[in-house]
């Protein structure tokens, strides 16, 4: 049996295993993907007492910022809440998730090599967000090839005639200029906080190209280099917390998405933040800690049946 013909088998076993996730599969194959569920009451109720914290209110009132959070800790009962989680907005290095997407998908079609080599470039663009990397991979792969995983039937990460998502049209320093801008908002550099939480969700349960490839990125998303937002208020309070993420700023936009395995509790949480100051950073630090207490605070019990 070749390689690719089981991993497919295996996605396809991955993909049946979500029926009775709370997560779903839209549409009919090969076009179904996971669409993340109705808006849980309590924890949406729970986020909307965040953000009506003194020091998000503003950016909240002023539709500044956008989060999507996603409890996944019983398997059977995903929970999904969200703000301003379908406006489009500039998410500067966090779209590098897209690249390493599309990377892998060009490995599992047999296009590029799986080298050492090329792990740590990817390693290098995820975790120190390293320009040169990034751009030296898209000329590897080529801007169309990059959205055409994102659009990809399996993926639906970018959606042109909805709301958007994920979006890479511009390299990264002086590598690689401009390809084009999203036609939704004309970012050259954009995500959805929705569309980055499934990625993250999809990526958790193996269903980004292959298990195989879904497995080696959140590796790359592990370890992170860069000690700042998410990563900087999770060290400080839940040092034992497991994080793999991706991040991104420029000027006065914010970015922070990140999986977060801790104390028996799995969520992904998502914040793109436009702020008009220099403190983007320190807000993003702060919120996760009052996130990742928002999921834990309204976790149901889970009873399971115990079997011998």
């Amino acid at each position: 049996m070749t390689s690719i013909r089981r991993r497919s088998i295996v996605t396809i076993a991955f993909a049946l295993g979500l029926l009775g996730s709370g997560l779903s599969l839209a549409g009919q194959a090969p076009s179904g993907t996971l669409v993340l569920p109705d808006r849980d009451p309590s924890l949406q109720a729970a986020l909307t007492e965040v953000l009506r914290q003194p020091a998000y209110r503003r950016l909240a009132e002023q539709r500044r910022i956008s989060v999507a959070l996603v409890d996944l800790s019983d398997p059977d009962h995903i929970r999904y809440a969200g703000v301003e989680d379908d406006r489009m907005r500039y998410a500067a290095s966090l779209p590098k998730i897209g690249i390493l997407l599309g990377v892998f998908d060009q490995i599992d079609r047999g296009r590029i090599r799986y080298t050492p080599q090329l792990r740590q470039k990817m390693e290098g663009m995820i975790r120190r967000s390293d320009n040169a990397l990034s751009s030296e991979l898209i000329r590897l792969v080529g801007f169309q090839s990059i959205a055409q995983a994102l659009r990809d039937p399996r993926h639906q990460l970018y959606d042109p005639s909805r709301k958007g998502g994920l979006w890479v049209g511009r390299g990264y320093g002086n590598g690689v200029g401009l390809w084009r801008r999203d036609p939704i908002a004309n970012q050259s550099h954009g995500a959805t906080a929705r569309q980055t939480a499934r990625f993250l969700v999809m990526m958790d349960r193996g269903l980004l190209v292959s298990p195989w490839a879904s497995s080696e990125m959140k590796s790359i998303l592990g370890e992170p280099a860069i000690h700042h937002k998410f990563v900087k208020g999770l060290d400080e309070s839940h040092p034992e917390a497991r994080v793999y993420r991706k991040s991104g700023t420029w000027k006065q936009w914010h970015a922070d998405a990140a999986l977060v395995e801790r104390a028996g509790h799995k969520y992904v949480a998502v914040a793109l933040l436009d702020s008009p100051t220099q403190a983007g950073g320190s807000i993003l630090s702060s919120l996760i800690v009052r996130l990742d207490d928002a999921v834990f605070r309204t976790a149901p019990v889970v009873h399971r049946t115990e079997t011998r």
